[in-house]
């Protein structure tokens, strides 16, 4: 439960922050030193968790719950007084005396109840800390020794990493003759551990090596076991750790040695070792497997070894291997049902595996195989998936506390969902569980979390965007299973701060128990079997179809999203109670509608919390949302902006949008506008622009000159649609882009395109589309050396034949890099 009471203090800590600006506080009667001792007290217990939450994670039970329980508690009282203030403007001071007094009573309950468990909590760690100091002497993960296989006894199956065999003991056994670190980077279960066992007793490196030591690290690790395992088998001895380590450098010094470390997590254990590891400038090489990216880029000598997934291919041939004992199926009535299976274990070794394993004992008959098609999980109570998720879960348990809520919230995403980052680290943000980092943005901080989460390949980067930032995530199946089960293992569920109302449409009401419109159709109301032991915080919205279906849903923290049409019977009234519940909400998303009269001031005025407020169509809103303190936080501090301008009359009300006004967004970075064939003759962009986006705009020759010298930190650049600047060329500038490192022109009338290399000095990629005029590519631009790829899309044929030529010439030269991508095929230079 320490999960669940970590991130609801957290989004309380995040409450009181806001409670506590100096604009919110002239608008309410609060007792601001009550206020600061709650945030105190949350921050004393928010501290002592990520202290200690590895070591009390298991002990801390109901306790955590109950801390859970009073923080969403603290901050519903904090809500609900604050709204009720911001309801009830009146001026007398009797009334102002008794809001004062009544926030502060019940502020006094909550502050009490979170002390109380304050300090139960600290006596429950002060009980084991008389095992602290034994604790920490003891190997709670023995180091294993060399000999350690799989639970049969056989050596562990390579099928389908031959390939990585070969090209590492290559990497092994030739290059460099001082001494090299190779590390094996993936995810638990791919196959790091099985693949360097084959490379250690791999014949040519026996002959090659004249010393070769195993040593398996793993999390918790005794520097003394590991020295022992380096320098006598294992065995103990009476020496000191000095006497171990100068032994270490001797019986490798002047010998050609390999050394193996195995389950690495930080690099402690490396800096602790590697000066007693001699530099004997005869091809001596240390192999390291790890789960953490970072471990293995901090490690390596060069660019770490990454292990993917394996393909439908060598799934199966893994699949047989492990089933039948032999390549190819024996049994042609289960062939197909076979690679279907092998199919849904999505390339992981692990799980093919043990599915396998699961198999090879069947009676290898086909219903009973069918059975197995349709729910791969259906060894999810064997004691083999217990061993996969028990592996996998080391990486879980390895998270600081900060992370841990991160993993669980990618529960609420539907299987094999493809996560927009940008919408997930919205969501992080509204739930309000993200640990702020000094000096950066939530956005930065939830995109540093996001990395990390990829580096421990907990995550997987399914998609990319043109400057190679992550666009769309995921979770491998095995690993989602994980998070689900530690999500019910920790209550994970409380007050949902995310709402997303979508109106219009032929769909009823819907209640949900997820806070992701996404996972609407795919949740089993009957699965919510611990809804009624939740208590009441946040308004209970469900449904009268689920009502009477779902009895166990009465005393659930939900959010109903009324999926409104604009009908002559709705009422403003009944719709705003619909839609705007509860007031806590950070995020609300509202879609389809042809204007927002639902969302009346008063309405507005009352989401405080509010920090996403996402809506289409152009609207008016009212004075209130100045109300919103993170409105008149973010304006100035604006790091992102799409401006959207459609429909007649467009010259006459483009001038309201002020462009001229942009250069005051001072930390503005990504700007988009797209109009229909508007002028921006008053456009003037602030530097710290580093992406910007011009779509259906008419942009003057002057100003297409001159962008690069005035945006000295652009990175990506994008002109789309026909007219995106006047002129048929664009041949002049003034000055160089000196950080461009993306560049798309699109839909344009250009003609002539005349520039040097030296324009674009850090140009890796150019896109061009839909180019009817444009004939030929400058020369130039294949001498720029950080260009990585080209892409022409329906382009003039002609234009086609001149990057061809190009990039011909570029790999004569020796320039084999450039990629170039013709309508998405990429194109083979140098084959014809």
């Amino acid at each position: 439960m320490a999960v669940a009471a970590y991130a609801t203090l957290r989004s309380l800590s995040h409450v009181l922050n806001n409670l506590q600006h100096p604009a919110r506080l002239r608008r309410l009667h609060v007792d601001i030193r009550q206020i600061q001792s709650l945030q105190e007290k949350v921050q004393v217990l928010l501290d002592f968790l990520e202290t200690h939450s590895q070591r009390v994670s298991e002990e801390i039970g109901d306790l955590g719950r109950q801390i859970a329980d009073a923080a969403a508690e603290a901050e519903e009282v904090v809500d609900r007084h604050v709204v009720d203030q911001l309801r009830d403007r009146s001026q007398e001071e009797t009334h102002c005396v008794a809001a004062l007094s009544s926030f502060s009573q019940d502020t006094e309950k909550v502050i009490g109840k979170i002390d109380s468990l304050a300090k139960e909590l600290t006596m429950m760690v002060k009980e084991k800390s008389g095992d602290i100091q034994e604790e920490q002497q003891i190997v709670s993960v023995p180091v294993r020794s060399a000999e350690v296989h799989l639970s049969s006894g056989k050596k562990s199956t390579m099928v389908g990493f031959d390939e990585h065999l070969e090209r590492i003991v290559d990497e092994l056994t030739r290059g460099e003759p001082d001494l090299q670190i190779l590390p094996i980077v993936g995810m638990g279960g791919i196959g790091k551990t099985t693949l360097a066992q084959n490379i250690f007793e791999n014949t040519y490196i026996q002959h090659h090596f004249d010393k070769r030591i195993w040593v398996t690290v793993s999390q918790e690790y005794s520097l003394r076991e590991i020295l022992l395992r380096l320098t006598n088998d294992g065995k103990e001895s009476s020496e000191t750790l000095a006497e171990l380590k100068d032994r270490l450098h001797k019986m490798l010094f002047r010998r050609r040695y390999l050394i193996v470390m195995d389950d690495v997590w930080d690099i402690d254990v490396w800096n602790e070792l590697n000066r007693f590891f001699p530099n004997n400038m005869n091809e001596s090489r240390i192999l390291v497997t790890t789960r953490i990216s970072n471990v293995g880029v901090s490690l390596a000598s060069q660019e770490p070894y990454s292990i993917d997934f394996l393909n439908e291919e060598k799934s199966w041939d893994l699949f047989c291997q492990e089933t039948f004992a032999q390549e190819g199926c024996p049994y042609p009535e289960l062939e197909e049902i076979g690679k279907n299976i092998a199919k849904s274990c999505d390339g992981l070794p692990l799980t093919i595996v043990v599915i396998g394993g699961l198999l090879a004992n069947s009676n290898m008959k086909r219903e009973y195989w069918e059975s197995v098609a349709e729910n791969v999980n259906a060894f999810r109570n064997s004691k083999d998936y217990e061993r996969c998720l028990q592996i996998l879960s080391l990486s879980y348990n390895s998270l600081s506390i900060h992370l841990k809520p991160c993993f669980l919230y990618m529960r609420a995403f539907p299987e094999d969902y493809k996560v927009p980052v940008s919408r997930l680290t919205k969501l992080w943000i509204a739930q309000g569980f993200l640990k702020p980092i000094r000096g950066e943005t939530l956005e930065e901080a939830a995109h540093k979390y996001l990395r990390e989460l990829i580096d421990r390949n907990l995550f997987l980067s399914l998609k990319f965007g043109y400057d190679g930032s992550i666009t769309n995530c995921g979770i491998h199946d095995l690993l989602r299973d994980l998070c689900l089960r530690e999500y019910e293992k920790q209550n994970f569920m409380y007050a949902p701060k995310v709402q997303c109302v979508r109106v219009g449409g032929k769909k009823q009401d819907k209640c949900f128990v997820c806070d992701l419109g996404t996972a609407l159709e795919k949740i089993d109301l009957n699965e919510v079997h611990d809804a009624s032991q939740l208590t009441t915080i946040a308004s209970v919205l469900v449904c009268i179809t689920c009502r009477n279906m779902y009895p166990s849903l009465h005393k659930a923290r939900l959010v109903r999203v009324r999926l409104l049409s604009k009908r002559k019977h709705s009422s403003q009234e009944s719709c705003e109670e619909e839609i705007l519940h509860p007031t806590s909400l950070r995020y609300l998303e509202v879609t389809n509608f042809s204007d927002l009269e639902f969302l009346s001031p008063s309405a507005i005025a009352l989401l405080w919390n509010l920090e996403t407020f996402s809506f289409f169509r152009t609207i008016l809103l009212p004075s209130e949302i100045w109300g919103v303190q993170k409105v008149l936080e973010i304006i100035p501090n604006l790091k992102q902006l799409g401006i959207s301008f459609h429909g007649r009359n467009g010259k006459t009300k483009w001038g309201f949008y002020h462009l001229h006004n942009l250069v005051r967004l001072h930390n503005l970075e990504s700007l988009s506008i797209k109009a229909d064939n508007l002028p921006l003759k008053e456009l003037t962009l602030p530097t710290s622009l580093k992406e910007l986006c011009l779509e259906g705009t008419v942009l003057p020759s002057k100003k297409a000159r001159t962008i690069g010298s005035a945006l000295p930190n652009l990175e990506t650049l994008k002109l789309s649609l026909y007219n995106a600047y006047k002129g048929n060329g664009w041949d002049q500038f003034e000055g160089e882009f000196p950080r461009l490192k993306v560049l798309e022109i699109s839909r344009s009338g250009l003609k002539t395109w005349n520039i040097e290399n030296i324009h674009f000095p850090n140009l890796e990629t150019l896109f061009l589309s839909y180019l009817l005029r444009l004939e030929e590519i400058p020369t130039d631009i294949g001498d720029i050396p950080t260009l990585r790829s080209i892409h022409v899309e329906r382009c003039n044929d002609f234009l086609v034949k001149s990057t061809k030529q190009m990039v011909e010439e570029q790999y004569e030269n020796g320039n084999e890099s450039l990629q170039l991508y013709i309508n998405k095929v990429k194109y083979q230079a140098g084959s014809s």
